[in-house]
């Protein structure tokens, strides 16, 4: 397959709430979406990169550039026989994951479109439905949080991950626990602490949590594995897994026993099977992380999180939660057993909403082969 023309769009929309977590407060997302053609099909994929480098080094404006300068260029001249080419086409190409996985995204849409099969079919993956979280940012108080807790559970979430910070974080867990006894609900603190916070973790033991996420510096696996030998709370890495390489190093060290997977985190769908792989092989549950995705990026995910190793409830909310606009024509809704469909038609398997991404983008580019 050779790419024959690739357009980037950038979108800003406003959130419904503003989110909050240990590193930034958001109250909009913008997002470069790309739209790829070859042999008369058309692919679709979203950037995830924050507004602010507070996640990664990346924002929706290195993403543009790496694309435009380096990235897309790179693609016309390749000879794309799978999807997975697209990673190896680029491997020489360091960092920019984010920027990498907006087109190959893309890719792997085209070629499952091409094959007249689901996204997930050419992922591998085996579930008609994947089971769903939602993630709670930072509240303004108890009382608000307890009320969007109930509000969420009422939409019929299986568990639900509680943003946390210095200060905000072993009372959140005690009240939590106190209030719903038997909820599943895990903590995200997004690297806010240090070894020194050992005892805040042993305080948030005694809550049970079914993990905390990333709770050390964000290209740590060697601390991540000290304190997993000083608490009883299991340890989910994010942020500091980049590739199946990092998955693979930190089981081993024990830094992890539960991996978060974002195809946009680990630079496309290629390597994000590849960590769920890894992390299959030896025994560790993966859940699917979510970035506050739009339509595409969501459609995505869902197909993702089909295949057999991701175990427990993801990031994947609904698309009303978020976003009063949407770009697809067929918003993906949770229902009220906690689960979302996988859509079946080929490719990612939702009508993407081209007139609306062309009327709300800010800017726009066409490229073509030279």
């Amino acid at each position: 397959m050779k790419l024959e023309r690739v357009e980037l769009f950038v979108l800003r929309m406003p959130l419904k709430r503003a989110y909050e977590t240990s590193g930034s407060r958001e109250t909009h997302q913008t997002r470069v979406i790309c739209r790829a053609q070859a042999e008369g099909i058309t692919g679709w994929g979203e950037s995830v990169a924050p507004e602010q480098p507070w996640y990664s080094g990346e924002t929706p404006k290195t993403v543009w550039y790496a694309l435009e300068e380096y990235i897309v260029p790179q693609l016309f001249r390749a000879d794309l026989k799978t999807p997975e080419d697209t990673s190896r086409a680029l491997g020489w190409i360091r960092e920019h994951r984010m920027a990498k996985a907006t087109i190959e995204t893309a890719i792997w849409d085209l070629f499952a479109k091409r094959e007249a099969k689901p996204l997930s079919a050419m992922l591998g993956g085996t579930r008609a439905r994947i089971l769903c979280g939602v993630a709670i940012g930072i509240q303004p108080s108890l009382e608000a949080l307890f009320e969007t807790i109930a509000r969420e559970l009422e939409s019929g979430y299986q568990r639900v991950k509680l943003k946390i910070k210095p200060g905000w974080d072993a009372k959140v867990a005690e009240a939590v626990r106190n209030a719903y006894p038997d909820l599943a609900f895990m903590l995200d603190a997004n690297s806010a602490y240090s070894l020194d916070d050992v005892p805040v973790f042993k305080r948030i033991d005694a809550y049970t949590p079914t993990m905390i996420e990333q709770p050390l510096a964000h290209d740590d696996i060697v601390d991540h594995a000290t304190l997993q030998k000083e608490i009883a709370t299991p340890i989910c890495l994010d942020e500091s897994i980049h590739s199946a390489e990092d998955a693979r190093k930190a089981i081993e060290i024990g830094a992890t026993k539960i991996v978060n997977i974002k195809a946009g985190r680990v630079g496309g769908l290629a390597e994000a099977k590849r960590v769920h792989d890894v992390c299959a092989a030896r025994e560790v549950p993966v859940w699917c992380g979510g970035m506050l995705e739009m339509g595409i990026g969501r459609a995505h995910n869902v197909h993702l999180a089909a295949l057999p190793n991701f175990r427990l409830p993801g990031d994947v909310s609904a698309s009303a939660r978020y976003f009063e606009t949407e770009i697809i024509g067929e918003p993906f809704v949770v229902e009220r057993d906690g689960t979302m469909k996988v859509p079946t038609g080929a490719g990612i398997g939702v009508t993407v909403l081209e007139d609306v991404i062309r009327k709300l983008a800010l800017e726009r580019k066409e490229l073509r082969p030279d």
